[in-house]
């Protein structure tokens, strides 16, 4: 019998890497000549919607620059961001606990990412944490990404879980509509930097903290 699953977002909802993610963008601004353009701690939430969306902010802020330089730099970025990729990156307060929680109570674990696979991979690793998950399943993995129910179900199914008894825990409106695409429920935490979006959601569940997953796991899927 296929396990109750557990799949988790990365970005902003298991590892807090907005600083990273600002930094490999701030060197795009400064190899173009315009100076670091984002504010690690006011543009957090920006930089866990992604690479493109950091971009688009930063351009934004000064004149001449449209969605092609966007394009053109979004390369640039990721590799960036590969070589300086857990620097400032820290996983949330008690996030693996919770996730060897789970495992303990003989639930299946993955992760749903819209971050490229290959960075996603290394990141867990160097963090120390990529063999507590039974799947990884990034941007680039399949031909779609969230919000298409397909990346939840194939993370599901390479956890060795049942997509019928399974939810998504995330931080965005991706992973809500995620969620409701695939007919299954939705946690949404509120610990990062866009706490009264997230509450505007209307997901099944949020948590203000790891410690409190494990009793919403069980009342929403067993």
């Amino acid at each position: 019998m296929t396990k109750r699953t557990v799949i988790f977002d990365l970005d902003g909802t298991l590892a807090d890497t907005s600083g990273d993610l600002i930094a490999a963008a701030n060197s795009c601004f400064r190899g173009l000549g315009l100076g670091d353009l984002l504010d690690p701690a006011t543009d957090a939430a920006t930089a866990l919607r992604g690479g493109r969306a950091m971009l688009r902010l930063g351009f934004s802020r000064v004149d001449g620059f449209d969605e092609a330089h966007v394009d053109q730099q979004y390369s640039v970025l990721l590799a960036a961001y590969a070589q300086d990729i857990d620097t400032h990156t820290v996983l949330y307060p008690g996030a693996m606990d919770a996730v060897e929680r789970l495992r303990s109570a003989d639930y299946a674990v993955g992760i749903a990412t819209n971050k490229p696979e290959g960075l996603a991979q290394t990141l867990m690793t160097r963090l120390g944490v990529r063999d507590a998950f039974g799947s990884l399943i990034g941007a680039d993995t399949l031909p779609v990404r969230k919000p298409d129910p397909a990346h939840h179900f194939e993370a599901v199914r390479r956890a060795g879980g049942d997509p019928r008894r399974s939810l998504l825990v995330g931080d965005t409106a991706t992973d809500r509509d995620t969620s409701r695409n695939a007919g299954v429920p939705s946690v949404l935490v509120t610990f990062g930097p866009g706490r009264n979006d997230v509450l505007a959601l209307d997901p099944e569940a949020t948590i203000d903290g790891y410690h409190e997953l494990d009793a919403v796991v069980a009342r929403l899927i067993g």
